[in-house]
């Protein structure tokens, strides 16, 4: 698992934090979204399903390596993806 280091998750969060400023500033209130009501219930189905399976591989990395995995469930509720990021590279520490 040792395949992270922190230039790749620094470039990654940056450019997440500039996509989320990006979409945050170009959308649109008020307007009527071009999804199907079918279509965006398949998206929040996957992305929720999604977050089951990755808070449960959190879970079970924690337990193997014997770290506690609770203080992170309120950011990964927030936002996922940065958490899982930092995260993976809080498991990688070398024990001292």
């Amino acid at each position: 698992m040792y395949v992270w280091n922190h230039r790749i998750v620094l470039t990654l969060l940056a450019v997440f934090g500039v996509l989320q400023l990006v979409f945050w500033v170009t959308a649109e209130g008020g307007s009527r979204s071009a999804l199907p009501t079918r279509a965006t219930y398949w998206l929040v189905a996957n992305y929720l399903l999604l977050l089951v399976w990755v808070a449960v591989w959190m879970f079970d990395q924690a337990r193997v390596r014997g770290k506690t995995v609770w203080l992170w469930l309120a950011p990964f509720l927030i936002a996922p993806l940065p958490t899982l990021m930092l995260f993976v590279l809080a498991l990688q520490r070398r024990p001292r």
